[in-house]
């Protein structure tokens, strides 16, 4: 007896055939902006501007958070405990973003705290838009206590999510679905009180309650390029005082609080300020003439234009 043709009989893998080519069509834009976004933000970097800095703190706020309400979650590293992570071929955008988060905290440490985390970049920006009189120093002997506040809180968020299940929580532990618009009534109350607060203390999310942050921060204990320091480091404390993440100890620069944002950096490169530059000009009376020509060569400009 001839058995009738099975109409559901597919030809052996035709499922798994993946149209390459329509999926790049789909997201493609994506795709590119994300690698825009990615670029500037390296060129901000390595060339340590000042305005392109903003500009991509700018363009986090605006691109990252509002347009798309992306930002790295402690729900994916709940998804890397479980294995639960998007389907790379519908998440090319997704997986760049993630990828760079992940590979620029092993190569410069939490590099993406500092110029790709939208809501990072939102406070960073209040930052500069808040007097200065409004601020209050957290006194360094609770500096260092209180930045270890975020570990128990990805710790005790793990432990709970571990134990439940229930990836819930992390509307408790982070404001980030506020860029998205959904919330309840108490979470908005919440975040208000936390957006006030920051007003006063710069960067409190970010520096003491953030678990993504300790995740990332965690991570950069491997940082391949670090931070150079020069020996005038160890009793010069001119750059400890200018660090907003208190990030400085003295000689050492603690990976995992430092967000690379580039004051010290250009404070290392400024030959008027920097100590190390100072002194090594002092012991070559040959170059002394460059340091004096650095510094009054602004006032002989101004001097010049002068009728």
């Amino acid at each position: 007896m001839i058995q009738p043709a099975d109409s559901w009989d597919f030809p052996p893998d035709a499922a798994e055939i993946v149209d390459w080519r329509a999926l790049l069509a789909d997201q493609g834009l994506d795709v590119a902006l994300m690698a825009a976004f990615i670029g500037l933000a390296l060129v901000s970097f390595h060339r340590k501007s000042v305005p392109l800095r903003y500009l991509t703190l700018a363009i986090s706020v605006l691109y990252l958070g509002f347009a798309k309400s992306q930002l790295l979650s402690i729900v994916n590293v709940f998804s890397v405990f479980t294995w639960n992570l998007p389907v790379f071929r519908y998440s090319l955008a997704w997986y760049l973003f993630a990828g760079f988060g992940v590979v620029s905290t092993v190569l410069w440490g939490r590099f993406y705290c500092g110029r790709v985390c939208a809501y990072g970049a939102l406070t960073q920006l209040l930052d500069r838009v808040v007097p200065e009189r409004l601020r209050v120093d957290v006194p360094r002997s609770l500096e260092r206590p209180a930045s270890l506040v975020k570990y128990g809180i990805l710790a005790a968020t793990l432990a709970y999510f571990l134990a439940t299940k229930d990836q819930t929580i992390y509307r408790y532990v982070e404001p980030f679905w506020m860029f998205g618009g959904q919330g309840t009534p108490v979470m908005w109350t919440a975040l208000a009180l936390l957006l006030v607060a920051t007003v006063f203390v710069r960067n409190l999310y970010c520096r003491f309650l953030c678990p993504l942050g300790a995740t990332l921060g965690v991570l950069s204990t491997m940082t391949v390029f670090r931070i150079k320091r020069w020996p005038e480091c160890s009793t010069c404390r001119i750059c400890e005082k200018k660090c907003e993440w208190g990030a400085i100890r003295g000689p050492r620069i603690l990976a995992t609080e430092c967000i690379r944002c580039d004051d010290c950096e250009r404070l290392y490169a400024d030959t008027t300020k920097c100590p190390h530059w100072l002194i090594l000009y002092r012991r070559k009376p040959s170059r002394q003439g460059t340091v004096l020509e650095a510094i009054t060569a602004p006032l002989s400009a101004r001097e010049q234009r002068t009728p």
